[in-house]
């Protein structure tokens, strides 16, 4: 008998996307379905192109098409994605960005601005739109860790002559901080009001364009700008990062606790143990737990969310931040691994937070 469409979509209903529990047909992420005798190939459009289960899924249609239609059918599985988007609000407010996802530590020197910037990088690698504010106004890194120190924004004139700040961009990623704005040795000594002003700003007169992600590097502990942050933005959700030790930890339980105030209820995607381990470049198998192991997985565990990852402590990780040029920019070192695993967590929670979570929307804080 001739192979027909029915025949594809039927196979394919018993393919499971592993995150979201449906089948691939009841999520429409199956388009595009061609027969020509025995050659047969769709499209799976999925969640986002940081998907780490895209093998798993690739093989499980093809394996279902020879069981289930034809065992000598020659299957084309063709995978690209369309990042989903939880946003509930109708507002103008950053209206082409479908996540955006706020980066918390509760303590600083935890490297959480290293994480975010490896992170950006990395979901943009993955062929992802991504913006990144600098929302640490006082201690602004990001220019540094891009090596874009000098640069400064143009201005554009927008719709109904109002100007328009144009992000920095660089290895694919837009972002905007005030150490575009200040002199590299000068001292940003605001008080929380005017330091949320200029969040305001980054926020709304900056043409951010169209986005799959715009990440937060927020600064330490729980202040005027998370306030800010999260009354003025549709928050997808929070990752929180921290290194394994005790006063970390305590700290980073305060930042997580912070998203779960009934108030705020800002979903947390989960936990990165930063500096999670030392490994000497010469010894890549050994690992030493200098400050201590699996805080942040006991931590994730506690509060029953997600490990991102577990990053360990490398001297290239600091060089690279130092130099401008990211650690994931590398092919295949392991540190670079270690981030781009930690982009496909995010982006994998991301999805699940979309699919099984209300629309986020603005947080309204009565005083």
């Amino acid at each position: 008998m001739a192979i027909t469409k029915e025949d594809i979509l039927k196979a394919l209903s018993y393919v499971e996307e592993p995150d979201l529990g449906k089948d691939l047909v009841t999520l429409n992420m199956i388009e595009n379905v061609q027969v020509d005798g025995k050659s047969v190939s769709f499209t799976v459009i999925l969640t986002t192109p940081a998907c780490p289960l895209k093998d798993l899924i690739r093989n499980a249609c093809v394996t279902a098409i020879h069981t289930m239609v034809d065992k000598e059918a020659d299957v084309t599985v063709n995978m690209t994605s369309r990042v989903t988007s939880g946003r509930g609000d109708t507002s103008e407010v950053l209206k082409g960005v479908k996540n955006i996802i706020a980066i918390a530590s509760g303590k600083g020197g935890v490297g959480k601005s290293t994480v975010t910037t490896n992170l950006a990088l990395a979901l943009a690698q993955s062929g992802a739109r991504v913006g990144l504010i600098d929302a640490d106004i006082s201690g602004p890194s990001i220019p540094t860790m891009f090596g874009v120190e000098q640069q400064r924004p143009s201005m554009v004139q927008g719709d109904h002559g109002k100007n328009y700040i144009m992000p920095v961009e660089k290895y694919g990623v837009k972002m905007m901080s005030i150490g575009f704005l200040t002199p590299a040795d000068g001292a940003v000594v605001w008080r929380g009001p005017m330091a949320s002003s200029a969040l305001r700003q980054f926020i709304s007169d900056v043409e951010w364009g169209e986005l799959d992600y715009l990440l937060l590097d927020l600064p330490p502990g729980t202040s005027d700008i998370h306030l800010t942050m999260v009354q003025a933005l549709p928050v997808t959700g929070a990752v929180i990062v921290t290194t394994p030790q005790k006063v970390a930890l305590a700290d980073a339980v305060r930042g997580l606790q912070m998203f779960r105030q009934p108030q705020i209820n800002v979903p947390v995607l989960g936990v990165v143990e930063n500096m999670a381990y030392f490994t000497p470049a010469e010894l890549p198998e050994n690992k030493y737990y200098i400050f201590g192991e699996g805080g942040g997985k006991a931590l994730a565990q506690k509060y029953e969310v997600a490990l991102l990852g577990q990053v360990p402590i490398v001297q290239s990780i600091r060089e690279s931040g130092d130099s401008g040029t990211p650690v994931v920019l590398e092919n295949d070192s392991p540190a670079s691994r270690v981030f781009r695993e930690v982009a496909q967590a995010v982006a994998q929670q991301v999805s699940v937070r979309n699919a099984t979570l209300g629309k986020t929307k603005p947080v309204e804080i009565k005083s």
